[in-house]
């Protein structure tokens, strides 16, 4: 993800301190831990030629990735679904590959919704678009609409329209990019409550902004953007790991976190040192990866 990139240099001159919690979640968490609280790790795509032999097994082939990929992950952030729409037969395929495993894919609506159309006349593509992912059945995880960078608070009627006619029994994150959601951004939190839409929160070190921690639902949807494990990208982590143990203690149901690094090579070792620390501190058992290094697995 190139969203937020800051040049490495200027790493260690950035506030990267996560936020207090917003008043505005306790409307949301109940103040006690939920019965079966659910953590799900994931990248970007399962697609990953540079992690056979580390990873994946050494001569691991292209059609068995996903199938290797949900042994050492629950969920992906499916951003195929960004630039094509699916046709069933196709999802069937996918969900196949992690049958019997507790895994979700959580797929990005097409760009010809969320950037081309403008919001404005596109119950087709989203009914096309919807009709693809449910085949995913009990594999599908929350669906995320990202609109432009250039998509401000001036447009919100179209955005709080579309919104409003999608289904309420599936589950919905909205991502923002525009600065002004974020200057005087109350009435998009109480709207997308009211909506039951959830809101992601990107946590990049060029737009410290959009780690917003607002959670209009008891569910949250991170974008964490790595920087190849730069030092901060620990400190980041360690700060991410007592937010979510806070917001487990007092009631959130369900937490998607996915990695992006600017090297995608460095994921797999982050998503170890987060979920380590995260299991160590909310007794959760968590899948992560597994790397190969030298016959030897870490």
């Amino acid at each position: 993800m190139q969203f937020g990139r800051t040049d490495l240099d200027l790493l260690n001159d950035i506030d990267f301190k996560l936020p207090a919690e917003p008043v505005f979640n306790q409307g949301v968490l109940p103040g006690r831990p939920a019965p079966k609280p659910s953590f799900y790790l994931g990248a970007t795509s399962w697609n990953r030629k540079d992690w056979v032999g580390s990873v994946f097994p050494k001569g691991t082939k292209e059609k068995d990735f996903l199938e290797q990929y949900a042994r050492h992950y629950n969920c992906v952030e499916l951003n195929a679904t960004h630039y094509k729409i699916y046709p069933p037969e196709t999802i069937r395929k996918w969900a196949e590959k992690v049958k019997g495993r507790d895994f979700r894919f959580c797929p990005k609506v097409p760009q010809s919704i969320s950037h081309y159309s403008n919001l404005v006349n596109a119950k087709e593509p989203t009914t096309a678009f919807l009709e693809g992912v449910m085949a995913f059945e009990e594999h599908l995880g929350p669906i995320f609409l990202q609109v432009g960078e250039q998509f401000s608070p001036a447009r919100k009627d179209q955005l709080y329209n579309y919104l409003a006619s999608l289904p309420t029994d599936l589950t919905f994150f909205l991502e923002l990019r525009h600065p002004e959601w974020f200057i005087q951004p109350q009435e998009l939190y109480t709207t997308l409550r009211q909506l039951g839409i959830g809101l992601v929160i990107t946590d990049a070190a060029g737009r410290r902004d959009c780690a917003h921690m607002h959670l209009p639902l008891p569910k949250a949807f991170i974008r964490y953007v790595g920087n190849g494990l730069h030092p901060t990208d620990y400190v980041r982590a360690d700060d991410w790991v007592n937010r979510l143990h806070y917001w487990l203690e007092n009631g959130l149901e369900e937490i998607y976190f996915f990695l992006h690094m600017h090297d995608d090579v460095a994921v797999p070792e982050m998503s170890i040192y987060l979920a380590s620390k995260l299991e160590a501190a909310s007794g959760l058992k968590l899948i992560k990866p597994h790397i190969h290094r030298d016959n030897t697995l870490f």
